[in-house]
């Protein structure tokens, strides 16, 4: 077997140790920085690389980490493992995502356990499962964006084995699946890499520290290192997607960018495996080159999240208006319509919250509605608040209702948050399982300052140290059996399957969504094709007028509620939803 490693930082000597037993590597004479050597091995043996007589450290591209980021690589045989079904061949035009966390969707918090559940997803009519990140993190509890390894797969969850029965059951089922994968930054603890070579670099900085080095000396093998972890997932594992991380993060000043290049890889991967692969961006820049084609001056990324219009859709249904939130409270419903039309509320208009003008007009005659996602609750916009609360804490039944019917019925490619569907009421905490003692205690005590500067207590603010704040954090789906949880359940799965099969739905037209609201009265009423989809945010009954020829039936309603008449006016209860056709 060839063992090789990108080791620029070795003087002298680089030896591989296999199952106890050292073997000297030597220099490749056309590689700079390389050493390889050819051992037998199998499938599970124990290796490592020592550098110039130090210690035995893992290998940068461990496929498998038995015994945690600090522990010796395992070889893995991706060839062993016996497919029983092909990809399905989605299109994100008529996806609908679901993001899952392995660690909190079941009890056991394993993929395998997840697996098991698939089927409630398949009948729900999710078309793609997005799972948090996967790459090994010290400890066992964490969201995942801490991870040091990019090419190995957390051993609690299952490892490499695990996540490839979990692919193969969700195509059995006929979903994709899609992996949240972080190239911007690498975990603080178990991270080895600097010892191997410039992977990091001080010429810029984030929020994490050095960044990593995609434009410094030594950035040709670091980029080729996440490029070859992001299409080992798609190759290796066939995974169908990948959502970047805060691909705003990633600092790169080169002339043809990482992600650029990412998705050229990915894009000539899909065509060499016939298959339907793609990339959506988490971006906080509100510019719509991110997902332009990059025959067109783009960066050629197919699809990216839009927290424009999760924050206007929040702010309606809320009523919040601290931090970000701010610029979209003035006027939450024309936030709402301006996001529903014209994808970002930020289009170069000034954003309080940043001090300055922000974003880029979205092209709507050019720009496929597809390359864009809508939501009303994510990994982030729950857990990052300080209890972790839902959105079904604090909202009625019906306005929960009113907010799938926005994300499932709108024109952005709509995601869900596990648990959403039935206004799940467990909270999504923050929790980590940091084995450094010292970095436990920075995480909490920073965790608890930052939410004491807006009002709360140190003691109501959870311990992300304390086992039991994952343990709150996992499904309960015992209340998917009652009400309300039972009727939010069911609507879900019927404005998904209204999605499925009424092709207005998926209509990538944006100009062809027209929208007229009441900012007073809190009703917003869209249209798209031969489809009309009204909500009413108010607690009391709206009157709406729709102007509409006497034809309209309903195809789906909240509450028990009637077609205009001869007058073209809609009378819509509070709080509640319908959507009508009049052809």
């Amino acid at each position: 077997m060839l063992f090789e490693v990108w080791a620029p930082s070795a003087r002298d000597q680089v030896a591989l140790e296999l199952n106890g037993t050292g073997h000297a590597l030597e220099r490749d004479a056309e590689r700079d920085g390389w050493w390889t050597g050819v051992v037998p091995a199998e499938d599970g043996d124990r290796y490592g690389f020592a550098l110039d007589g130090g210690p035995v450290l893992p290998d940068p591209r461990s496929r498998r980490l038995p015994d945690g980021p600090d522990g010796l690589s395992a070889v893995v045989d991706h060839s062993a493992y016996a497919w029983r079904h092909e990809s399905p061949r989605l299109r994100l035009r008529s996806a609908v995502l679901y993001e899952l966390h392995v660690g909190t969707f079941t009890p056991e918090g394993t993929l395998d356990a997840a697996a098991g559940r698939l089927g409630e997803l398949a009948g729900l009519g999710v078309t793609h499962v997005e799972l948090m990140p996967l790459c090994p993190f010290p400890g066992v509890r964490g969201w995942g964006y801490d991870g040091v390894a990019p090419w190995a797969v957390h051993e609690p969850y299952g490892g490499p084995e695990a996540l490839k029965r979990f692919v193969d059951a969700a195509h059995g089922l006929g979903m994709g699946v899609v992996l949240d994968v972080v190239h911007n930054h690498l975990g603080p603890s178990g991270n080895h890499l600097p010892s191997f070579g410039p992977y990091f670099t001080d010429t810029h900085h984030t929020p994490w520290g050095a960044a990593v080095n995609l434009d410094a000396p030594g950035s040709d093998e670091v980029r080729a290192y996440f490029l070859g972890s992001a299409l080992a997932w798609l190759r290796d594992y066939r995974i169908d997607g990948l959502r970047l991380d805060a691909v705003h993060a990633l600092a790169d000043t080169r002339a043809l960018t990482f992600l650029e290049e990412l998705s050229s890889s990915v894009d000539e991967l899909a065509k060499e495996q016939s298959r339907q692969h793609f990339l959506v961006a988490e971006s906080d820049l509100a510019d719509p080159r991110t997902t332009t084609p990059r025959t067109l001056g783009g960066l050629g990324v197919h699809a990216q999240w839009n927290d424009d219009f999760h924050h206007a859709l929040h702010t309606a249904l809320t009523g919040e208006s601290q931090g970000y939130y701010g610029d979209f409270a003035r006027a939450p419903m024309a936030a709402l319509a301006k996001t529903l039309t014209h994808v970002f509320f930020h289009d170069g208009t000034y954003s309080t919250f940043r001090s300055r003008r922000h974003g880029r007009p979205v092209d709507r005659e050019r720009t496929p509605a597809h390359r864009f996602l809508g939501y009303a609750q994510t990994h982030d916009q729950i857990g990052n608040r300080a209890l972790g609360d839902r959105l079904s804490a604090s909202l009625s039944p019906g306005l929960l209702a009113c907010a799938a019917t926005l994300v499932l019925t709108g024109p952005s490619v709509p995601m869900l948050f596990m648990g959403e569907e039935w206004g799940a009421t467990t909270p999504w905490q923050y929790f980590t399982d940091h084995t450094d003692p010292e970095l436990a205690e920075a995480v909490r005590r920073g965790r608890r300052r930052e939410f004491a500067e807006h009002g709360w207590s140190e003691n109501e603010v959870p311990d992300p140290q304390d086992p039991a704040t994952r343990d709150r954090s996992v499904l309960d789906r015992a209340e998917r059996e009652q009400d309300p949880h039972k009727r939010l359940l069911a609507w879900h799965r019927q404005l998904i399957a209204l999605r499925r099969t009424l092709p207005d739905l998926t209509d990538p037209d944006l100009a062809g969504v027209k929208v007229a609201f009441d900012e007073e009265s809190r009703w917003l009423v869209f249209r798209r094709g031969d489809l009309r989809v009204a909500v009413n945010l108010g607690k009391e009954p709206a009157v709406i007028p729709l102007g509409s020829n006497g034809r309209d039936r309903v195809l789906a309603s909240w509450d028990a509620t009637e077609a205009p008449g001869a007058d073209g006016v809609l009378r819509l209860p509070g709080e509640s939803a319908i959507v009508l056709t009049d052809g």
